[in-house]
């Protein structure tokens, strides 16, 4: 009693208290659900302009849309979309840089510049467009005019939704192109601004052509660096420092990247998944032979990587496997069970049917659609009956809103791909029809009127059910490697203890210097986005937990040893480059000081280590390769040039040794001297030095990419 009656006496205590605790709980689911919007939803920033992922994606829409339709695409790997989210990344900040630019200095592209490029119809992007004629494939205005004027009266239109369907993509898809239009133009017009501020004059030229076409025989003599042991070379850490600072500006990098150790496991079938496979396509083998009629189910039944087409096809578009034992294989007969190494598979296949069939055929055919199967049919066999009594197809097609055109078809556009049975079915009434005769064939709700007109390329095709069975892990074979890899992760929670113990467990720790978020794949592997979140957000010393990834074949854990910021890199990480060079530096000047004076090269050949080789044919303007001293030596062609013959140059501080060199004879090229085509030359290499400008440009941007986060 005493302690409900305390209760009681506490009880408003209770209900505020008990009321902040719901609210506690509420509020934290709340900002659960609520906290990731609130965070930045940027993939980057150029200039201090944000791109936000729902942009970015837009963009790889537009363009992903437009590869597929340029391409005859139906839908693209993974590949192909990480390079077009690259190709848009790298346009967008190209653009935004430029834009910038050309904003200062005034210089824009007008409606008028675009319609004379249309006008001219020679632009490049314009060959990429559905506008081109038909006869000369070159780009037709009259075309594009046409369609603009249809898109731009679309919504007032009658026509049928996939033909409004192919318009809207049409119009997305000249859209993107006039776009780009604008865009290329203005970059060409600021980069033609910077190249047109390098010009070439009559004596440069004079001196590029010299340096091309005159030419020297050499005798060279050397001591290689490598002939001095390093460890008589004393490197001080105040002499790596001073060159450090000398060329700190080559050691800066414009992105954070990070040095990083990762194990990849790849789960590999085990020998009893190998044998549980060869004795399913065995079974499937013995099936086969006794199926008579429905391959396709039965096919599909057995998980085999090559689906049965029911409509012949040649044997380039079958497994090559396959196609190398068709010869030897006579129809009905079942080849197999075999192994295919290439492929890692286990195969059986069964011919059912050799044809001789055309790989390319002219065809005309008028549509039947009417309110129901029973108008249809009934219509379209009227239109059959007329036609086999005379009457022209061509004026029947028009009639019913059609224009009874013959167009020509060929095997490519379907053999190899998935086919549906009424797909099958209107394909083979097309192989199978004599020419000029004419079939009234019904496909789903509707009746195809079909005229075979021609027929051309006949070669042998065949129809094969194919058994074939790539080799796969089992679930069992995938949860033994895991449970394995995840038992190693857990109690090899260091770096340390990773390097340690590794290798005894069958492990290769693979150390990779140098990382970036813009490489998409950890270790090259697939779907490894979240380890390489992981990456980015670590701290040096850490380890990832693991990761499952791949195509559902690969385990990985990843441990962090270093992060280099964007900025200058830090001396410890260019230390050992360094003093190389300042230790080469020190050998040639010992090698030359002990030169100091030489005047042949016999003396030269005395010293320990000297090599000596006959070298032909060197210019000023191409680096000579010793091949004594395995190295390309540019500076060789620059005293060649200077020294006469038979004279023996001074010492020469090379990129491999010392050398001393003697010329034997020189002499010119046959090409004659052309002052103006020499300046073109040398104003084309003006240019394309010029078109470096882009990396300035980023430099000073400030350009942020962190589209690994999203994408």
């Amino acid at each position: 009693m005493a302690t409900l009656q305390t209760i009681r006496s506490k009880g408003p205590l209770l209900v505020i208290v008990i009321g902040l605790a719901l609210f506690a709980f509420i509020a934290g689911d709340a900002w659960k659900i609520l906290q990731p919007h609130q965070g930045k939803q940027d993939v980057g920033e150029v200039n201090g302009k944000e791109l936000s992922a729902q942009d970015f994606q837009k963009m790889v829409d537009e363009y992903s849309e437009v590869i597929k339709m340029t391409n005859g695409l139906n839908s693209l790997t993974d590949e192909q979309l990480t390079n077009i989210k690259d190709q848009v990344w790298q346009s967008y900040v190209n653009n935004q840089l430029i834009a910038a630019e050309a904003e200062k200095l005034g210089l824009t592209v007008t409606d008028a510049e675009i319609k004379a490029i249309i006008d001219q119809g020679t632009h490049p992007l314009l060959m990429q467009t559905p506008f081109r004629n038909p006869q000369t494939g070159a780009f037709d205005k009259d075309m594009l005019k046409k369609f603009l004027v249809d898109y731009a009266n679309l919504n007032n239109s009658q026509m049928p939704a996939q033909y409004v369907e192919y318009y809207q993509k049409m119009g997305n898809l000249w859209n993107f192109i006039e776009k780009t239009l604008r865009e290329s133009t203005l970059a060409e017009k600021y980069q033609n601004l910077i190249s047109k501020s390098l010009i070439s004059n009559p004596v440069s030229a004079e001196d590029a052509f010299k340096g091309r076409t005159e030419q020297s025989d050499l005798l060279v003599a050397g001591v290689p660096y490598t002939a001095i042991s390093d460890s008589t070379i004393q490197v001080s850490d105040a002499e790596v420092k001073d060159l450090y600072n000398q060329k700190k500006e080559q050691f800066k990098q414009l992105v954070e990247t990070r040095d990083i150790r990762y194990i990849d496991i790849k789960v590999v079938p085990s020998d009893a998944d190998r044998k549980a496979v060869q004795e399913e396509v065995t079974e499937y083998s013995n099936q086969l032979a006794n199926t008579t009629a429905d391959y396709a189910a039965f096919v599909r039944t057995t998980g085999s990587a090559v689906s049965y087409s029911d409509v012949p096809v040649s044997k380039n578009v079958l497994p090559s496997d396959v196609a190398a034992r068709l010869d030897s294989t006579a129809i009905n007969e079942i080849y197999g069970p075999y192994y295919n190494q290439a492929d890692d598979s286990y195969n059986a296949f069964k011919i059912i049917a050799k044809v001789t069939a055309p790989d390319s055929i002219q065809f005309r055919q008028i549509q039947v659609y009417a309110e129901d199967e029973a108008k249809t049919k009934t219509l379209a066999d009227s239109i059959y009956t007329a036609l086999k009594d005379g009457a022209d197809f061509a004026e029947l097609a028009k009639k019913y809103g059609q224009t009874g055109e013959a167009t020509w078809v060929s095997a490519r556009s379907w053999e190899g791909a998935e086919l549906d049975a009424e797909n099958s079915k209107f394909i083979n009434a097309l192989i199978d029809q004599p020419v000029k005769d004419i079939t009234n064939l019904q496909i789903g709700q509707a009746n195809l009127i079909l005229q075979v007109m021609d027929k051309k390329a006949n070669q042998n095709k065949y129809k094969v059910a194919i058994v074939k069975r790539p080799v796969e892990f089992s679930k069992e074979t995938y949860n033994d490697a895991y449970n394995k890899f995840s038992q190693f992760v857990a109690q090899n929670t260091t770096i340390a203890d990773m390097e340690k113990n590794a290798e005894e467990n069958g492990y290769s720790l693979i150390p990779r210097t140098d990382f970036s978020s813009a490489e998409h794949y950890v270790g090259g592997v697939k779907s490894t986005r979240e380890a390489l979140k992981w990456v980015f957000a670590a701290k040096p010393g850490e380890v990832s937990p693991l990761y499952e990834c791949g195509e559902n074949d690969h385990l990985m854990v990843v441990a962090l040893d270093k992060i280099h910021q964007a900025g200058y890199r830090d001396i410890n990480s260019v230390a050992d480059m360094l003093r190389t060079e300042i230790r080469r530096d020190k050998k040639a000047e010992q090698l030359m000081t002990q030169m100091k004076g030489f005047n042949s090269l016999a003396q030269v050949k005395a010293m320990n280590g000297a090599v000596s080789d006959t070298v032909k044919h060197v210019t000023f303007s191409a680096p000579a390769y010793i091949s004594v001293a395995r190295a390309s030596e540019p500076v060789i062609g620059a005293y060649a040039a200077k020294t006469a013959v038979n004279q023996v140059s001074a010492p020469i501080k090379g990129n491999a040794g010392v050398y001393m060199i003697q010329v034997l004879q020189k002499d010119k090229t046959a090409e004659t001297y052309d002052a103006k085509k020499e300046e073109t030359t040398l104003s084309n290499m003006a240019a394309r030095m010029s078109s470096q400008f882009i990396s300035d440009l980023y430099q000073r941007a400030n350009v942020v990419d962190e589209r690994y986060l999203f994408f």
